[in-house]
């Protein structure tokens, strides 16, 4: 039932006040490079057509409808939990760093991309979409099950610490005098800037 607790209170996670623990993924492609990652299912809504997912709820197609954030529901959800990375971004060699990009579909393109150009982790600053809304799972594709994301609200003392710790922090611009990173003689650990969609970075 639409009015069941655990469907009620699985649906207010696509809020991010109320994600303090976990989140939610929909599809089966998300479901299962979660799976093939190892994350910790809290709980997993099916319809009959998943009907045979282990450990999983069957729900009605109006249920799946009502918890769904998709125009068009899959027919499968689950419930993962957060997991902070055990690591450092000081501990990469190969960062992308989103400086205030704001539109989820730019952020989750951004990362899909950083995990197929072989990067080793993504640096959000604050005013950054969450990574956790609907729009950034989508476009991510599963993209965070592959690399760590790390969430940093001083955007200055974040490139200090890059440089101090032997980081080459590399800007992104508009200028026509702007060269490819990849030309570049490559350091052996660098992070590349991306900024807002408007203002560029800081």
């Amino acid at each position: 039932s639409k009015d069941n607790t655990r469907v009620k209170n699985a649906k207010k996670l696509y809020k991010k006040k109320n994600r303090t623990s976990s989140y939610l993924i929909e599809g089966q492609h998300l479901y299962e490079e979660a799976l093939a990652s190892g994350a910790e299912f809290k709980q997993i809504f099916v319809t009959e057509k998943f009907a045979d997912t282990p450990d999983a709820t069957l729900i009605s197609d109006e249920v799946m409808k009502f918890l769904s954030d998709a125009e068009t529901p899959q027919g499968i959800i689950a419930e993962i939990s957060l997991e902070a990375s055990t690591l450092k971004p000081e501990q990469l060699k190969k960062l992308l760093i989103l400086e205030n990009v704001q539109d989820p579909g730019n952020v989750g393109t951004m990362i899909r991309t950083a995990d197929a150009a072989g990067f080793d982790g993504v640096i959000l600053t604050v005013g950054s979409a969450d990574i956790y809304s609907p729009k950034v799972l989508r476009t991510m594709q599963g993209s965070h099950f592959h690399l760590p994301i790390f969430q940093e609200n001083d955007a200055q003392a974040l490139y200090q610490r890059l440089k101090t710790q032997g980081t080459t922090v590399i800007a992104t611009t508009l200028s026509e005098t702007s060269v490819d990173y990849r030309t570049l003689s490559q350091p052996e650990k660098f992070a590349l800037i991306m900024g807002n969609e408007g203002a560029g970075i800081t």
